[in-house]
């Protein structure tokens, strides 16, 4: 009779294997977790500083990272105001106007524009500087750069929680074609609801009286239905600046009052016929006059004569 086939033996069941974030996650030591920790800490963004306002009395904004920071400026890159030539009436203006602000009293922003290199972005932190010359920490000066228009509302945020007063500066403010920051400028100069703090006011330099290039006026009001309404519409930005200060080519003599200036300010020994014929050549080679052009020189002059030029008090 044949015999029944044996059956094998039921081998045992295996084990299901870990599942591997669990089997990693049980390797995991004090030590890699810290090293883990540390490194995400270092890919994150570094937090923004604390703002002190007495720290200076100029600090810089930076955009970045958000919400924005002030850094302090402990020493500021000023002349005199008494060294600025050419400029008195502008200059009497704007200093009149500032005093009024830094004692509570209602000013207006300004817009200074006009010729390049006569001394807009000059006058302005020599005015900052004249003031607090005869009450210490009287203002505070912070520079905007344009391309952080857009994080304005946040610097006034911070700036309105301050009691000290300031004065915000943007030099060289404009806008191209493809830029629309200045509608966002427009409604925190005046028009929001919020509106500008009460501590605040904005100066701002620009070679160009309405902030905008004409071509880009010209174009939209060429194909505007209402051409009137596309010019007003660009034109409205500069109009939330109270006072507009003109800056214009400066004449030969004015040129020359500020090289004598110069000269007595920083003790540089030349003879004045010597002094002016060098000075016209020099004016001749840039093709103009103006203030920048006059401090240019008055550095090549210092250098060749080998007097330093030591920072002068407001």
């Amino acid at each position: 009779m044949p015999k029944k086939p044996v059956k094998p033996a039921a081998r045992p069941k295996a084990k299901p294997a870990a599942k591997p974030a669990a089997k990693a996650a049980a390797n995991l030591d004090e030590t890699t977790l810290l090293r883990i920790a540390a490194a995400l800490e270092r890919l994150a963004p570094p937090q923004a500083p604390t703002f002190d306002d007495a720290a200076a009395d100029a600090f810089i904004w930076h955009a970045e990272p958000a919400p924005g920071w002030l850094a302090p400026v402990p020493s500021i890159n000023a002349v005199p105001i008494r060294l600025l030539q050419g400029v008195e009436r502008v200059r009497d203006i704007l200093l009149d106007n500032t005093q009024r602000f830094a004692k509570g009293l209602p000013a207006n922003n300004a817009l200074l524009w006009g010729a390049r290199g006569m001394g807009k972005s000059s006058l302005v932190k020599a005015v900052h500087g004249a003031i607090n010359a005869k009450k210490p920490h009287a203002l505070a000066l912070v520079e905007i750069h344009r391309e952080d228009i857009p994080s304005l509302p946040a610097l006034l945020g911070i700036l309105r929680e301050s009691k000290r007063r300031y004065v915000l500066f943007c030099d060289d403010l404009s806008f191209d074609a493809e830029d629309q920051h200045y509608k966002s400028l427009k409604a925190v100069l005046d028009g929001g609801i919020e509106g500008r703090p009460d501590n605040v006011i904005l100066y701002a330099t620009s070679n160009r009286r309405h902030l905008l290039p004409r071509d880009m006026m010209e174009n939209e009001k060429s194909t505007a239905i209402n051409p009137h309404e596309a010019v007003e519409e660009k034109v409205s930005l500069s109009d939330r600046f109270g006072l507009w200060l003109g800056f214009h080519s400066c004449s030969q003599e004015d040129f020359f009052a500020m090289l004598d200036g110069y000269c007595a300010a920083y003790g540089l020994k030349i003879d004045q016929k010597q002094l002016r014929a060098e000075a016209v050549e020099w004016s001749m080679t840039r093709g103009a006059r103006s203030g920048r052009v006059a401090w240019q020189f008055i550095q090549d002059l210092a250098g060749r004569l080998g007097q330093p030029i030591r920072t002068l008090k407001p």
